[in-house]
């Protein structure tokens, strides 16, 4: 892939696979990854620590990114990245946006095009739309622009719902929103290009010619999902390894349980001939731990 993927596989190491590339309806895959759980507790502070060392990357272009580490302004750097993050009390979504962009890099090795913090100036704006869009090469000839979706509800089944709502919002009006994604990334493909190749890939796929007959481009969706796994206090008070056993289990069965819903949205008539890329990871307390997060990465 001819773009550079920022977030490292090893980030991957933070969680613990339930299950990987579980198949689903139409040849789709769907991951179950859990923070890895130390003391009776989910690894948090490991998560923020990671996602620290990310933000720069995922808030910025590719092209300010490396521009400000030539310069070795490593201070604006951080301060820039962190500017983009809007005020944890004010943010629903944030958290999730960016575990959906380590997912896809990482996970799936889909090289971002664009976030939408990197072009946030008017939040009303900001809402609208795919929360990100990533590149998947297939083959040689066959690439995919994958347009991100992520929600985080106590409620897992909600969150499914309003993410696939989200999705077919995008399909609307003949396909003019997506077209819209693309407009977006068209008139900034520059700034993630990192080299020659990159600005040649972007342009024959953005803007196909005629002797580019061979070239494939398909559209497809990625989604991150996530909920609250409710932890009791005799849950609590097992040793370690029961501890993590059972709530794995539980994560895992609450997943197996909202699957015919997952299948069903899949299925519908709207998303014949999309492929989905699925990622769920469980909370404790998500509400709060979100906005804690959140305010922790803007310090």
């Amino acid at each position: 892939m001819p773009l550079r993927i920022d977030v490292p596989e090893k980030f991957l190491n933070l969680f613990h696979k339930i299950f990987e590339n579980e198949p689903i309806e139409n040849g789709n895959k769907l991951n179950l990854f859990s923070l890895k759980i130390s003391n009776n507790a989910f690894s948090y502070a490991t998560l923020v620590e990671e996602l620290g060392d990310i933000l720069t990357a995922y808030a910025l272009s590719r092209s300010a990114y490396d521009e400000l580490c030539s310069q070795k302004k490593y201070t604006t750097l951080v301060s820039k990245a962190k500017e983009r993050l809007r005020k944890a009390e004010s943010n629903d979504g944030e958290l999730g946006e960016i575990l959906l962009y380590t997912m896809l890099e990482a996970h799936l090795k889909a090289p971002k095009l664009l976030t939408k913090l990197e072009l946030k100036t008017d939040p009303n704006h900001y809402v609208n739309g795919a929360d990100g869009v990533h590149l998947l090469k297939i083959d040689d000839n066959t690439f995919q622009f994958i347009f991100g979706e992520s929600k985080l509800y106590s409620d897992l089944k909600k969150g499914v719902k309003k993410a696939f709502e989200s999705l077919k919002n995008l399909l609307k009006e003949d396909l003019n929103k997506l077209r819209y994604e693309i407009q977006l990334v068209n008139s900034n493909f520059l700034k993630e290009a990192h080299d020659e190749h990159s600005v040649d890939l972007l342009k024959k796929l953005l803007i196909p010619r005629e002797n580019d007959e061979d070239l494939n481009i398909d559209h497809s969706f990625g989604i991150f999902l996530g909920f609250d796994v409710e932890i009791t206090d005799d849950e609590r008070k097992l040793n370690n390894a029961d501890f993590r056993e059972t709530i794995y289990e539980k994560v895992e069965n609450a997943v197996r349980a909202i699957l015919p819903t997952i299948n069903d949205h899949i299925k519908q008539d709207d998303f014949r001939g999309y492929s989905f890329y699925i990622y769920i990871v469980p909370f404790s307390e998500l509400k709060k731990q979100r906005k804690k997060m959140i305010a922790e990465l803007k310090k």
